[in-house]
């Protein structure tokens, strides 16, 4: 769910293709779900102080377990990759003021703060504290890394484990003396940071826990070897922090709604005064804000696709653009301000895996093309972005994928996809899971339902108590779409989704029987016990209290409604979710194996929100596969 919002996860990208006749060339195949985990991918990671090599990391998978990482430079012009041999545990996050590499090291069950030098490809430094640390940033100076840990003593107890909430300060490591010190240590939850340009003064962003806590809220802080002070206290949770270019004010995503997801971009002044809402009538979605040596760049939602704009005087002005597809985070940039001004940033598409651009022309350009040798030889199948208007009168957008060989005209085996989240947002790219369903024959629909980012704030907040209701009849009415376009067989349509959409999945089996076969994966069926046993805020969706009155929280639970279900649901959970706890799962397939439906339920051993082993993130599609063939044939 949420601020992952734990979605199916996969990216996307706007391009638009028309509708191919053509057969399944003869030799090409459909995308298969060991291409789901071997297909490379690249992402930018840092820039050297000299701006004259680009840090980035490929991913993959080999057959059996997690991704691995393969770290790589590159020249801002492109050409030919260097790679480094950098220790198995050590995850760089950038380059030091003389060229070598800091990130976080893994000993045991914690990271800790190391130094790498290119060179050598070993540590030289490794700062240890009790409880590990998380997040390092270097500052303008080059002198201080800041670091968030828990400043707690361990708990000397190994056979038991207490129930608290995380805490996060910030520990600040001076890499000329090799020593360190708290800062600002009364602040124990924070969970956003920026440097000053003097390097002596942190911006800094606490929220409550939410163990104790029923509402959210962030408190904005000036934390520096003297202490802190509050700026501000923001009635939701924010994303991103950044310093205005003269430092006279703070800049951050936030939102004056009820959903806890980033719209806008606000400010709040030094000299004191309420923060304030700068982008109200924004028709897309802000989702957070970072400074580049004055600028404030601010990652935009903008439909199905993302970019990098600018921004200054209240104004947001588009800045990075992939002219094939769409951006993938925030840029990584060099955080010393007197280095060259070099940005890098992911791109992707629909039919190419994500990879490394930079600005050439002025426009993004890619300059690394992991995924293309082997994407060669597969036939994806085209996807384009469409768009209807619901009965209610609702626009909306969505991502239809075709099957390879589509036949306009012929009518095929549907499936609808919602997105997870639900506070996120598909974006048209190559994404694995409606690749491998439309290489099985399928029209694949991911709908932007109401809640979705991209469209405005009206759009995400009109999901506020309203999942149930108005989402669900905006997905279901993606599938009268397909239908009223002639590319779905109404008389074999099928759904699927993962988490916010495995909920929309559990929920619309409940609702219609018009479906023949249907996944959820790692989907809400309780909202009464799911609400507070998430591993993260989720009042987004409702904030009443449960035992003023249940009703709310169960008029849209699947496990009130199991004995309505008729289509087959194969249920697919990772046994460790903390998100969306297992017992969700467990308790609708429980229910709903009483009542004599046709229902399997697979786990994943040691799964988080979805599976991070190779072979069980094959499993998943194979499971989903076997299931349509079998139900839907």
């Amino acid at each position: 769910m949420q601020a992952s919002h734990g979605a199916h996860g996969i990216a996307a990208a706007l391009i638009v293709f028309g509708l191919s006749t053509a057969a399944l060339a003869a030799d090409k195949r459909p995308f298969g779900s060991s291409d789901f985990t071997s297909l490379r991918s690249a992402m930018p990671v840092a820039i050297s102080p000299d701006g004259k090599t680009i840090l980035f990391d490929v991913q993959s998978f080999d057959e059996k377990g997690p991704a691995k990482h393969e770290w790589h430079t590159i020249a801002p012009a492109g050409g030919a990759y260097a790679t480094l041999e950098l220790p198995e545990k050590f995850t760089p996050s950038g380059f030091t003021r003389d060229g070598a590499l800091f990130g976080e090291y893994r000993i045991d069950d914690q990271t800790q703060l190391a130094i790498v030098p290119i060179t050598s490809g070993k540590p030289t430094v490794i700062f240890t504290l009790p409880r590990g640390s998380r997040a390092p940033t270097i500052s303008p100076d080059g002198a201080k890394i800041a670091v968030l840990s828990d400043s707690r003593a361990k708990d000397k107890h190994d056979q038991h484990n207490v129930v608290e909430n995380d805490e996060a300060s910030v520990y600040i490591f001076d890499l000329h003396s090799q020593n360190g010190v708290w800062w600002c240590q009364e602040l124990r939850t924070i969970s956003d940071f920026a440097w000053s340009k003097d390097s002596n003064r942190l911006a800094v962003v606490t929220q409550p826990p939410k163990l104790g806590n029923h509402e959210a809220h962030s408190m904005l802080n000036i934390c520096g070897t003297d202490g802190s002070h509050q700026l501000a206290d923001v009635p939701t949770i924010t994303a991103g922090i950044a310093w205005s270019a003269d430092e006279k004010e703070l800049v951050f995503a936030s939102t004056n709604s009820p959903t806890l997801t980033a719209e806008h971009v606000w400010t709040v002044p030094l000299s004191g005064g309420a923060a304030l809402d700068r982008t109200p009538d924004l028709d897309v979605t802000a989702t957070t804000v970072e400074n580049h040596h004055g600028t404030i760049l601010v990652d935009v939602h903008r439909g199905v696709r993302t970019e990098i704009d600018s921004f200054a005087d209240g104004k947001l002005t588009p800045l990075l653009r992939s002219p094939n597809g769409t951006t993938i985070g925030m840029p990584a940039a060099n955080p010393f301000p007197d280095a060259p001004d070099v940005l890098a940033v992911g791109v992707g598409d629909s039919d190419h895996s994500n990879n490394v651009a930079v600005v050439k022309d002025a426009q993004l350009q890619k300059i690394t093309f992991e995924g293309d040798a082997q994407l060669a030889g597969i036939d994806l199948g085209e996807t384009k972005v469409v768009h209807w208007t619901s009965k209610e009168g609702v626009k909306l957008e969505g991502i239809a994928t075709f099957p390879p060989g589509y036949t306009t005209g012929k009518r095929y085996p549907f499936l609808v996809f919602p997105h997870g989240g639900p506070e996120a947002n598909d974006q048209l790219g190559l994404d694995p899971m409606a690749k491998y369903i439309a290489g099985k024959g399928y029209v694949v629909l991911q709908p932007e339902y109401r809640g979705s980012t991209g469209y405005g704030a009206a759009h995400v907040t009109a999901i506020y108590q309203h999942f149930g209701d108005r989402a669900y009849r905006d997905v279901d009415s993606a599938t009268d779409f397909a239908i009223a376009q002639g590319w779905a067989d109404p008389a074999r349509l099928t759904m699927f989704g993962w988490s916010a959409g495995g909920f929309m999945t559990s929920w619309t089996v409940t609702q219609t029987q018009r479906y023949k076969a249907a996944i959820e994966g790692a989907g809400i069926t309780d909202w009464l016990s799911f609400i507070p046993t998430s591993d993260i805020w989720q009042t987004d969706y409702d904030a009443r209290l449960q035992e003023k009155d249940p009703g709310p929280m169960l008029k849209f639970s699947a496990v009130m409604f199991a004995d309505r279900v008729t289509t087959p649901l194969l249920i697919l959970h990772g046994s460790a979710d903390a998100r969306v706890p297992t017992f969700q799962g467990f308790e609708f397939y429980a229910l709903l194996k009483e009542r004599g439906k046709t229902v399997r339920m697979v786990t994943y051993p040691g799964s988080p929100h979805f599976p991070r082993l190779a072979e069980q993130r094959r499993d998943v599609l194979d499971e989903v596969g076997s299931w349509l063939d079998k139900y839907n044939p």
